[in-house]
């Protein structure tokens, strides 16, 4: 008798669990037929976002390249005309030399030619001053090889040793920055005593 109320027992829980006859691949179906519409939305509103930045892109670089062509135009504008300034300064030195070879022709004279070569130089330099180039100080100053080139030494004891005493060609700073080197001659001590000796 217990077996049996226990058996019943037991079928009657299992008749009270609730009963899955549902096939789980169709509630799967079910599922993505709900979430279809919304896919499709999401993936419509991407695509739209990539046309968009896509275009965004294509559109700057576009800008980009126009904008490295047009700075390419000036930078080759600006070397090709970079010096015309210097140049303009430097006509009217050529005009004095000119007028220089023309006098020289027509008159013998030396003092005017000097006198013009003179006036052409002065002018040289003025326009280097202007551009900020400007003489390198050589003469009677102590041997600097960042500034100057020794082309030989002169023995003497008129000066310290190691003083230029004489510049062959004038050297030039542009700004701080040395474009070119003095050619100088420097003193070399004689190496004899120039002291009396001591009488007796």
């Amino acid at each position: 008798m217990v077996l049996k109320e226990k058996a019943r027992g037991g079928n009657s829980a299992q008749d009270q669990s609730p009963r899955k006859d549902t096939d789980p691949t169709a509630e799967a179906a079910d599922e993505a037929t709900q979430d279809s519409p919304s896919q499709e939305k999401d993936i419509a509103s991407l695509e739209a976002a990539l046309k968009s930045e896509k275009d965004r892109f294509m559109r700057l670089s576009a800008e980009f390249d126009n904008y490295r062509k047009r700075k390419q135009r000036e930078i080759s504008e600006f070397r090709k005309f970079a010096n015309e300034t210097v140049f303009k300064q430097f006509l009217s030195v050529v005009d004095n030399l000119e007028r220089a070879i023309v006098s020289t022709e027509t008159n013998k004279d030396l003092d005017s030619l000097l006198e013009g070569v003179k006036m052409t130089h002065k002018e040289i330099l003025k326009v280097f001053q202007e551009f900020s180039v400007k003489p390198v100080k050589a003469e009677n100053q102590s041997f600097d090889p960042n500034f100057h080139q020794a082309v030989t030494q002169k023995e003497t004891d008129e000066v310290p040793e190691n003083t230029i005493t004489d510049v062959l060609q004038t050297g030039y700073l542009l700004h701080d920055r040395l474009i070119r080197p003095a050619m100088v001659v420097v003193s070399k001590s004689t190496g004899t005593d120039s002291k009396k000796p001591e009488e007796n």
